[in-house]
Parts: C-alpha cells; structure tokens; sequence
C-alpha cells in the first residue's frame, strides 16, 4: 500500500501541469451519461489543457459536439481520443471491447466498482493503469462523488418498485400509496445512507408503509424523528430481516462498504419465502448486491423472476435519467478533475490525501485495501 504523503488539497499555484484529457462515449447498454460537461471542457481549457471528446459523446445528455467545439474541445473518433489522452474521464467503468483501446500507463477517473469485477482488475495491472475510482474517495467520512448518483438511485428505486407491482409485469398487483380504505404497500429498506435515505423519502412522499433496517443507531433514531413516527426501524439482526422481508412488498438492497463487496442480508431462501408479486430493487447491485439472487440487468431487459419475487437489477440505474444525472455528477467531480490535472498523477497521487483516497490502482498494484481484500476472494 501507498505509505500517506504530505497534504495538499488547496488551490494549486506553483508547478502546475498540463495534460491531455479524454472523454470517450460510453458503450455500456442505454449509459446516456457523460464524464464532463462543455463547462467543464471550458474550465479546463481556460486552466491550459487540451481536452478531446469523442464524436457524440454527450447527445444522450444533450450536449452537442458543437457545444463541446464552442468549450474548446477537439472532438474526434474514439482511437485518437484514446492514442493521444494521457487521462480518461468517464462514468462508468470500461467493458472488455474497450480493453484494447487503452494504453500502457495511461490514467482514468470514473465509477470502478472494482471488488465484483476481476476481469477490470487485471486489465487495469497489466496495462499499468492508474485508476482513481469516483466510489471510493473521501473526505471526512463522506463520498462526495458518490452521494449524487445514489441520490438519485435511492429517489428510482421505489418508483422502479412500484412500477414492476402491477400485476401485467407478474407484480402483486398493489398500489403503492394504496386507496381509501385499502392499506399501502409495505417497502423494506435495507440501509439507511444516502441511497437508503434518499429511498426513504420517495417511498414515504408517495405514501408507503416505509420500515427501514439499519446497523447505525444514531441514523436510526434521527429518522424516527425526522418522519414523526411514519418510519420504522430495526437493527440489522437476521431475525428482523428475516421477518420483514417476508412482510414486505418491496425490498431495497442500500448496503455500502466503500470499495467492498456488499455483503448478502438476504439468502436466496429467503427470497424463496417472500410474497409472491413482491419486487426486489437491489442498488448494491454494483458492488455484487445484498441480496443473494441479484445478478447485474440492463435497461433493455431489467428484471427476472426467481421464486415468483420480481428483482430490478440494473447496474446503471442513473443512465435512465441522464441530463439529471450528468449534471449531478459533474457539477462534483469537475473540483477533482481539475485539481489532478493541475498537479499531475505523479504529484496527486504522493501529496493529495482525498485523490489518493480515490486510488485503485497504481503501476501494477491493487491500492485500496477494501478493494484488495475483495478482489483477492476472486484471483
């Protein structure tokens, strides 16, 4: 592991670098994000750097190539972009048909999610890569690039939910606010983070029967008081999720040990012995999922049913709503892109302690000891 360096998460303003940038199109199924904005692009260019965006790249979002020319952005093919770009700035993580477009030593910032993807590892060593991973930098406890994109994980899930209830999609055929006289549905929320909170207020807002099960204390009871009693909450013991999750018409897996695998609070036998029609919305499903059935989905086809429980699984979530999401994400890491190009990776990764904290891997080496442990259950 890196020993800690000095500290230096200011303004830059000696010894400052300038660097080539790439912000490819991303090729995973329906990812309308983007990894910068034109505004973005402009800052950058203002601060001497020359930054290429692929052909495309932000129509999903709805940037145009001419707002990124209009930036200052060269916009070019995918096999300049990444021939010349010493970092690569994306959303999510590389698919194996983009291997082969990166470099020996080249640098990338984006979503890794690297414990439930050995494949991505050994890419990333053999090529030299240094990755910085936007899930696994802190500050003061907190992921602040994290935080915008499980918002809006958290805010989709129980809309997800309740669109999968209706009964044509095998659902139970509830109404999640439910009608007079007739009670709401119940929505299980596993965590109580920014996903699990985020999910919370969606639920309650639409008038669930919101329990949340959670290992911290102190959130719990801050919730009891923020909802006025309209929230339950249990410790994470087996024998409360067992009983809940049985009770439930919704689960919502927002379970997060950063740069971990998330562990499995729901066995495939439970699962089994759920509602038939309940739905599953499992937002750990980066990290390998909370719930021992879950298995990554796409937009295109999003759910599968086991034992007649419905289970929403999309790795991208977010990329359904890609202007919300882009603007959200960037309007975080723009700070930190900015700060790594002006130092440099070399000078990032020894004196700057929350870059470093974003530090996956590093000439051939696994950096994050979270990750380390992870991926080393899979090697």
């Amino acid at each position: 592991m890196l020993k800690p360096g000095g500290r230096n998460n200011g303004p830059i303003s000696c010894n400052i670098s300038f660097m080539i940038i790439g912000v490819p199109k991303e090729v995973k199924e329906h990812e309308y994000r983007v990894g910068m904005t034109p505004s973005g692009v402009k800052d950058l260019v203002k601060g001497g750097h020359r930054i290429l965006v692929e052909c495309a790249a932000g129509e999903g979002s709805g940037f145009s190539d001419e707002d990124y020319s209009k930036g200052g952005a060269e916009v070019c093919g995918a096999g300049r972009l990444y021939q010349k770009a010493e970092l690569i700035i994306k959303v999510k993580e590389p698919l194996p048909k983009e291997y082969g477009m990166y470099r020996d030593g080249q640098s990338l910032f984006t979503f890794l999610h690297l414990a439930s993807d050995p494949e991505l590892v050994t890419m990333l060593r053999d090529k030299n890569i240094t990755a910085f991973a936007y899930e696994t930098l802190e500050v003061n406890g907190i992921l602040p690039l994290l935080k915008p994109m499980s918002e809006v994980a958290g805010k989709m899930a129980p809309l997800m939910g309740a669109y999968y209830l209706q009964k044509k999609y095998g659902g139970r055929g509830k109404l999640l606010p439910g009608a007079g006289g007739v009670d709401p549905a119940h929505v299980l929320v596993l965590g109580a983070g920014t996903v699990g909170m985020s999910a919370i207020e969606v639920a309650c807002g639409m008038g669930a029967h919101v329990t949340v099960i959670n290992r911290g204390e102190k959130r719990m009871k801050a919730l009891e008081k923020m909802y006025r009693g309209r929230v339950k909450t249990f410790a994470s013991t087996k024998e409360n999720i067992e009983r809940e999750t049985k009770k439930a018409d919704m689960v919502i897996g927002a379970v997060l040990i950063p740069g971990a695998k998330a562990p499995k609070l729901v066995s495939k036998k439970l699962v089994s012995g759920m509602k038939r029609g309940a739905v599953i919305v499992d937002v750990s499903v980066d990290q390998g999922g909370c719930i021992e059935t879950t298995k990554p989905t796409t937009h295109d086809n999003p759910v599968y049913t086991i034992d007649g429980v419905i289970h929403y699984t999309v790795a991208n979530m977010p990329g359904a709503y890609p202007r919300t999401s882009t603007m959200a994400l960037t309007n975080r890491t723009i700070t930190y892109i900015k700060r790594l190009a002006h130092m440099g990776v070399e000078r990032a990764v020894s004196d700057d302690t929350e870059l470093r904290s974003a530090l996956n891997t590093y000439k051939g080496e696994i950096m994050h000891e979270a990750v380390a442990r992870s991926v080393a259950n899979h090697l």
